[in-house]
């Protein structure tokens, strides 16, 4: 789903199918060699393949998670001013409920919740579950 300033909304990214990110929680950050990763409680849809069906204390489907982005040049948050470099190797840019993320038309991608918003200079995200 690409909106009228050209940016595209993580719902049309092939990475997130089966997946509600406005469901799913930010842990924390760290950017290690050119990665930043981003640990995540992440609330799986039922059309997610490891989706498993809630026990009744559960009520949903959370699963533990990274997003990593690979060959990260910059990221940068409005909430602390954060302004991080490959170099780096922790990130405090906070923990919260997702709102949203999405690329934007210059290629950068923006992830927004409780923590502000997140502009990340990387390539493509890749989702890897973690094991139980």
């Amino acid at each position: 789903m690409t909106d009228t300033t050209g940016s595209t909304d993580w719902r049309a990214l092939r990475e997130f199918a089966g997946v509600d990110l406005s469901r799913s929680f930010v842990l924390s950050w760290e950017l290690v060699s050119e990665t930043l990763m981003i640990d995540v409680d992440l609330f799986l849809t039922d059309g997610h393949p490891f989706y498993e069906k809630p026990r009744p204390a559960e009520k949903v489907c959370i699963r533990p998670a990274v997003i990593e982005f690979p060959f990260c040049q910059r990221v940068e948050s409005d909430m602390i001013g954060a302004d991080a470099t490959p170099s780096g190797t922790g990130v405090d840019l906070g923990h919260g409920a997702i709102s949203g993320l999405r690329r934007l038309a210059n290629g950068r991608y923006e992830i927004s919740g409780d923590f502000g918003v997140v502009l990340i200079d990387a390539e493509r995200p890749i989702l890897k579950l973690k094991s139980p």
